[in-house]
């Protein structure tokens, strides 16, 4: 019987630039985090060895530090572990893999397969890689399995980065082709892959792992890796989902209409805690009180959250009679709050929208003791 750890897009050293500078670096740090997590559930479950199915750097161009920090974080397991290149960081004549090696940062546990030929790990199984020589393909580099020769006996494991045909959406990453059945053509026992961002099962013998720490607000499964049990040569492996992820990334786009929208996503806003990454985008209309109320839930929420990026773009701002009433604003400014009220729907509606805000919250601060008809 073997054990694998099958894991994919690290995509070390990703720069989070939609977000402000300091959630941006927490998530930077926690893909190093996930990969010491990685080895530290390798070690604890007694793998035989971690498989990381490409796109281990999310560039080539990553520094040399982040390059030692990476293999640095796989020191908590001693075992085998076994890297393809990915589109993300294909093993160019000069790449980030050769760059590694210059720097001597690769442990002698860790086998980085630039190469397409059979390795026999450990007297247990027989690896067949894949690695991307270059960002896109348009053959398939899995063709070659068929044909490899293993050990007899031992299990045959392939290991590749890209899309299976038929499969996914024809506009996600459909460059680096893979067979549809590509496992049981080739006698494998296994196929771990990657490139899809979330766990997905292609067959009983091919899974994709997704990244072990989220990285998109597509709901996709991801935060994951996997653990695979082959009990001989021929047999079904069993597979296992293991939770990695620190973040859980959230996308929300509310319709608000009336005011029980408005309760419903402060309510979501209260329940959003330390390790969500939040992405909002509102749209339909809301009165000037509900705004207020909207905006105090997402200044709570972003002072509680890792990361809350909001989009109002499309929402409207309808200030009701009571509203304007309430401001205490008659004679030009009373005329000014109307006509920023009626251009909301213009081509500026936005400037209308943030004009009507800052004049409201000026009044507001004012307070009714202001003067009303002159200015």
């Amino acid at each position: 019987m073997i054990s694998l750890l099958h894991t994919a897009d690290w995509q070390i050293g990703r720069v989070f630039s939609q977000f402000e500078p300091d959630d941006a670096a927490a998530l930077f740090e926690a893909r190093f985090k996930a990969v010491e997590l990685l080895a530290g559930i390798a070690a604890e479950r007694q793998v035989d060895a971690v498989l990381v199915a490409g796109d281990v750097f999310d560039l080539q161009t990553v520094s040399d530090k982040t390059i030692r920090r990476m293999f640095n974080a796989m020191q908590g397991f001693a075992g085998p572990w076994l890297l393809i290149p990915g589109n993300h960081d294909s093993a160019l004549s000069e790449s980030v893999w050769s760059r590694a090696q210059r720097l001597g940062a690769i442990a002698p546990n860790v086998v980085c397969c630039l190469e397409p030929k059979p390795r026999t790990v450990a007297g247990k199984f027989t690896l067949l890689p894949a690695p991307l020589t270059q960002r896109h393909t348009y053959g398939d580099l899995t063709d070659w399995f068929a044909t490899a020769q293993g050990e007899e006996g031992l299990p045959r494991i392939g290991l590749a980065h890209g899309c299976v045909q038929g499969i996914l959406s024809e506009d996600i990453d459909s460059a680096n082709p893979i067979a549809a059945g590509r496992a049981a053509q080739a006698r494998l026992d296994y196929l771990a892959l990657g490139d899809w961002h979330g766990t997905r099962q292609i067959d009983e013998r091919t899974w994709y792992a997704g990244t072990p720490e989220t990285d998109r607000f597509r709901a996709n499964d991801s935060g994951q890796a996997l653990l695979v049990t082959i009990a001989e040569a021929g047999a079904v492996p069993a597979v296992e989902p293991i939770r990695t992820g620190q973040f859980a990334w959230q996308q929300l786009e509310p319709r608000l209409a009336v005011p029980s929208d408005i309760d419903e996503l402060v309510e979501k806003l209260e329940r959003v805690g330390s390790s969500d990454v939040l992405q909002l985008r509102a749209q339909g209309a809301c009165d000037l009180g509900g705004h207020n109320r909207l905006g105090a839930a997402l200044d709570a929420a972003r002072a509680r959250a890792r990361a809350l990026v909001w989009d109002g773009e499309a929402l409207r701002l309808e200030p009701t009679e009571e509203d304007i009433q309430a401001l205490h604003a008659d004679g030009f400014v009373g005329e000014a709050l109307q006509e920023l009220r009626a251009q909301q729907g213009d081509a500026d509606a936005e400037l209308a929208r943030d004009a009507l805000l800052t004049l409201a919250r000026i009044l507001d601060a004012q307070g009714p003791a202001r003067t009303g008809a002159g200015a």
